[in-house]
């Protein structure tokens, strides 16, 4: 410290990061900050399911801490979550991991995300992420010290991205390709042969591919296709995947990654710097939703099912383009009918009508025109919503 006359001179503090100032806060949180602080709002934003945990899985994790279980686990997870996990993913997608060797248990698929970027990723490399897409995608490879080279999809094209398009934009400094699918926002998915010409391309690049699978059981026409269970991608797929959105379990943060030896291995050194392990009360959840969670989410597929069909025929019906998901819980309809702009509508929405939507550029330039409509809702509120929409939408077509 400086000493003066009569007072204390404090030297400034250094920069914090750069890399971290220069990050864009989410585009979904502005809204509903404003949205919480109103009265009568209709929230068709919020990225995560409206039931409840099923009664059995809240079951498992209270039994756990009445007995006493409230130790950590292996940093891997508890080894008969990884089994079941193991045996899961053999039984939907014929792939086969060791639990021992090859799955990690982590504190959400967020967690998952930023260990397969620090794993992989050194200063400058590039990751090809298509958009639109989840917002968490590019700053998590911008925090592990990547560039994230957006790639756009259309409506057109049901927002998916072809071998082609991925092919244009890799250049030396190209490190892997994520997936997102069924996508967050869009609800489209990836038919086999687009996906198999894109690990074709990957092997011929020598690139990695961070697959972000977290949506695979909410499909409603087909079924979903596990990229490592494609020709050539288990050797250099990264698949993440977990529990929040299936069994509705977002508040329990269990997600996990399954990757050959050699890069799980690097994966699971960061988690256990960092994480240590996913909460055991957590694991006992998961680990009972894969032996007992099947009937009920059966049941909340039906229920998504049949509200996506309202929200989309309600959006078409007033004016408001909207193609059918095939997977996930969002509908992404095109507002340009109206000649305002994503946030503006969402904005004229919010304050007009009560109802709030997340404006499609949160989720990169390409979803400009579009806003994320969740139907993870009653119908009776996805009905009332169509209704205030209508409204709006009437006197700005009019």
């Amino acid at each position: 410290m400086i000493m003066g006359d009569s007072k204390e001179i404090r030297p400034l503090l250094k920069p914090l990061s750069s890399r971290a100032r220069e990050l864009p806060f989410s585009g979904i949180r502005r809204f509903f900050d404003i949205a919480a602080s109103m009265q009568d709002v209709i929230s068709l934003g919020v990225g995560e399911p409206d039931f409840t945990t099923p009664w059995n899985i809240r079951e498992a994790a209270i039994y756990s801490i009445e007995r006493g279980q409230t130790s950590y686990t292996s940093n891997y997870g508890l080894i008969e979550l990884r089994r079941a996990i193991s045996k899961h993913v053999v039984q939907l997608y014929n792939t086969s991991y060791d639990p021992d060797t090859e799955i990690l248990v982590t504190v959400g698929v967020s967690e998952a995300l930023d260990l397969a970027f620090r794993a992989v990723l050194d200063p400058g490399d590039e990751v090809l992420v298509p958009e639109p897409c989840y917002v968490s995608y590019k700053p998590c490879v911008t925090l592990a010290g990547g560039n994230a080279v957006g790639v756009q999809t259309s409506a057109e094209d049901g927002f998916q991205c072809r071998a082609e398009q991925f092919e244009r934009v890799i250049t030396p400094r190209t490190k892997a390709i994520l997936l997102g699918y069924p996508s967050n926002p869009t609800g489209s998915t990836m038919p086999r042969n687009e996906l198999q010409r894109i690990v074709d391309l990957a092997s011929e690049r020598g690139l990695y591919i961070v697959s972000d699978e977290i949506y695979d059981r909410l499909t409603y026409d087909q079924e979903h296709v596990c990229v490592s269970s494609l020709r050539g991608a288990r050797e250099r797929t990264i698949y993440l995947n977990g529990f929040s959105k299936a069994y509705a379990m977002t508040g329990w943060r269990t997600g996990y990654v399954c990757a050959p030896e050699e890069i799980l291995r690097i994966l699971m050194k960061i988690h256990s710097y960092t994480m240590l392990c996913a909460p055991i009360a957590s694991q006992k959840a998961a680990l009972e939703a894969l032996h007992r969670g099947e009937a009920p989410l059966r049941d909340m597929v039906a229920q998504y099912n049949q509200r996506r069909r309202l929200i989309v025929d309600g959006f078409n019906r007033i004016g408001l383009k909207c193609r059918m998901p095939e997977g996930a819980f969002y509908a992404f309809p095109d507002i340009e009918a109206t000649g305002l702009g994503a946030e503006d509508f969402a904005e004229r929405l919010l304050f007009d009508e009560r109802v709030a939507v997340v404006p499609g550029t949160a989720f990169g330039t390409g979803g400009e025109g579009h806003v994320r409509c969740s139907y993870a809702n009653s119908l009776e509120r996805i009905e009332e919503a169509l209704s205030r929409i209508g409204r709006l939408t009437a006197k700005l077509i009019s």
